[in-house]
């Protein structure tokens, strides 16, 4: 049990970060009822800020920080004004509109930035193992065990205790409703879009030390985070935590494991096959809920 140890607690700070990126794409689900096949390419914008800007200090990281959050929220945006024109044409419509801009963006991502994973600086203080039980352990990844616990908790009470929480809970429930107490659905959803992205970016510039910035990270990104999406429910953020830890555990622990290794990828979509046909059967439930 003591060597799987560190592959636990590597598989939470894993799925903390996929925590933090499916909030965001459950959130325009579940309230902008809108299917984002280029939440990844959001997070792809932090990460890149984060390998542009960041040079070992302290500044710079929260200032990747910031480039990635507002740049991504801004992608968030304006998706939301591209989705206009295909208000009612369904989930299929969406799906591929979001797909097209994440093709085109991504493309756009390498053409800048190059067809090469980015290295990340972090600040040196950051940059050393730490001791867990006799085991070393990346300083980093367990400060950032703290700050995206954080983050989880701070979505939590905004969604659940504040007035916009609120809102944003009886958007979920009756849009109709809202709309006829004087708020615009259409900029709740924006709204929505705009802060899913920036919860994208944040965890794009953030986890970027996890999984750097390179061709293929908006891909694997969107994967994880609509598996994430699928076995916590549509729209659920409490189910999207316990969700994204499964799946980080798995992720995690099933390299570790000589047993598992080789079927660690089909380990993770097992388990969403025996939710998703568990759910077929009417064995478990798939409500949509913010909270």
């Amino acid at each position: 049990m003591d060597a799987y140890l560190i592959p636990a607690v590597d598989g939470v700070a894993y799925g903390l970060l996929l925590f933090v990126v499916a909030a965001g794409l459950t959130l325009a689900f579940g309230v902008g009822d809108v299917l984002n096949l280029a939440h990844g390419t959001l997070f792809a914008f932090g990460a890149y800020a984060a390998a542009k800007v960041s040079d070992g200090s302290w500044a710079s990281l929260a200032a990747a920080v910031l480039v990635g959050a507002v740049a991504a929220a801004a992608g968030g945006a304006v998706l939301s004004a591209l989705l206009v024109p295909l208000a009612g044409r369904g989930h299929l419509a969406q799906a591929l509109l979001t797909f097209g801009v994440a093709l085109v963006a991504g493309d756009l991502l390498v053409g800048v930035f190059g067809p090469d994973e980015l290295p990340v600086r972090i600040p040196a203080s950051l940059d050393r193992a730490v001791t867990i039980a006799g085991h070393s352990y990346p300083g980093y990844r367990l400060a950032f065990i703290g700050v995206a616990a954080l983050i989880a908790v701070a979505l939590y009470v905004v969604v659940a205790r504040t007035r916009l929480g609120s809102l944003v809970r009886a958007t979920v429930d009756d849009r109709d409703m809202v709309a006829t107490l004087g708020v615009n659905p259409f900029m709740v959803r924006t709204g929505i879009l705009a802060a899913g992205g920036a919860l994208a970016g944040l965890a794009g510039a953030l986890g970027a030390p996890i999984i750097g910035p390179g061709p293929r990270t908006a891909d694997l990104v969107l994967m994880l985070s609509l598996v994430v999406v699928v076995l916590g429910g549509m729209g659920s953020i409490g189910g999207a935590f316990v969700a994204a830890i499964a799946v980080g555990e798995i992720q995690t622990i099933g390299v570790t494991s000589e047993t598992t290794r080789d079927y660690a990828p089909f380990l993770l979509f097992g388990a969403m096959a025996v939710v998703l046909s568990a759910r077929a059967r009417g064995l478990l439930s798939a409500g949509r809920s913010a909270a």
